[in-house]
């Protein structure tokens, strides 16, 4: 039977698959739930959002427990630029890698499955930085039940793979199968004019799954006596389209393109805001996306801000200096954003 889904539901959903922010989503899937069509077509899409819903409720509810956190977060509240995971099979050197980056103090081990809770830190590009999230490693042997919904934040994915492992095709391969179980799609797309990774791709009515543009990462590129040709040929056995880097965490060979890679691919636009008669904030840009506007901007400074504002001055490389522009215009990077009430 088919589901017949409403505008009132399609606006919902939308809007569930542009929200960040955990809390934000839960009232939109809640929303979702109240708007849905009742009837046997809509009967399986209504069992899935009850259980995210709940999946979702008892996340966030879980570290006010007896007013302390009562263990690790299992969904990691998005911040800076763009939220990046890490994913791949055991022993790639993924918290090697995350250690690496972000300078965090993941744990390492010459052991697999060392990481056992999302573990999030800041990868610093210019004067922006990537979240970055170290995942538990993806395997059909030792299932993470709550993978898909941490992914659900998600902006992009580093897919993480080992080429000197005899089995790294193999390896490879399984964790797409897994993904694939859990309704997560990795795709070789990145289309900053695109909506967000969470939105499905076209025709398909499921708002619980992921599409995740990702770079494939070839870490230990020190092992190998060529790794670029060593890449190359494993793109071409796996018929994978991602695109891809080889480096290493140890000698630090390529990791610092991949900050500026994100950049580029993602689309991000840094825009700086100033008041009044007062010089620009230099230090903390906004990072927006491409196609973003000054309203979009508003709604970062304060909720309030974005509904009394009535017009704005830009200063920037496309516009002449102090240009009055209006809730629409469109920004580029390094614009500077003067917003009058």
């Amino acid at each position: 039977m088919p589901a017949n889904l409403t505008p009132e539901y399609k606006a919902a959903e939308a809007a569930f698959r542009k929200a960040r922010d955990p809390r934000e989503r839960l009232e939109w899937l809640r929303e979702m739930l109240r708007v849905i069509p009742k009837h046997k077509g809509t009967d399986h899409l209504q069992g899935d959002i009850k259980r995210r819903v709940r999946e979702l409720s008892e996340e966030l509810e879980r570290p006010r427990q007896g007013g302390a956190r009562t263990g690790p977060a299992l969904m990691i509240r998005p911040e800076g630029a763009a939220q990046i995971v890490l994913i791949g099979p055991p022993n790639v050197g993924k918290s090697s890698l995350h250690a690496r980056l972000t300078g965090s103090e993941a744990q390492v081990a010459p052991y697999p499955f060392t990481t056992q809770y999302p573990g999030p830190g800041m990868m610093p590009h210019e004067d922006i930085a990537f979240q970055l999230v170290d995942l538990p490693a993806v395997s059909s042997e030792h299932p993470v039940p709550w993978l898909a919904s941490t992914l659900q934040t998600a902006d992009a994915g580093l897919l993480v793979v080992d080429l000197g492992d005899p089995a790294c095709v193999e390896r490879t391969e399984a964790v797409q199968t897994v993904l694939r179980e859990c309704r997560v799609s990795l795709t070789p797309r990145w289309d900053p004019a695109a909506e967000l990774a969470t939105a499905a791709p076209p025709g398909d009515d499921d708002p619980l799954a992921v599409q995740l543009p990702t770079l494939l990462v070839a870490n230990k590129a020190d092992c190998l006596a060529d790794a670029d040709a060593e890449l190359g040929a494993f793109l071409e056995v796996t018929g994978l389209r991602y695109p891809a880097l080889a480096v290493s965490a140890t000698t630090g060979r390529g990791l610092w393109g991949i900050g500026p890679w994100l950049f580029s691919h993602l689309g991000i636009v840094r825009v700086y805001t100033k008041a009044p008669g007062r010089a620009p904030r230099q230090d903390r840009p906004f990072a927006l996306r491409r196609g973003q506007t000054v309203e979009d901007v508003a709604h970062l400074v304060h909720e309030d801000l974005a509904r009394t504002f009535k017009y704005a001055r830009v200063w920037g490389k496309s516009v002449a200096d102090g240009h009055h522009v209006g809730r629409q215009y469109p920004l580029a990077d390094g614009d500077v954003v003067e917003l009058h009430g």
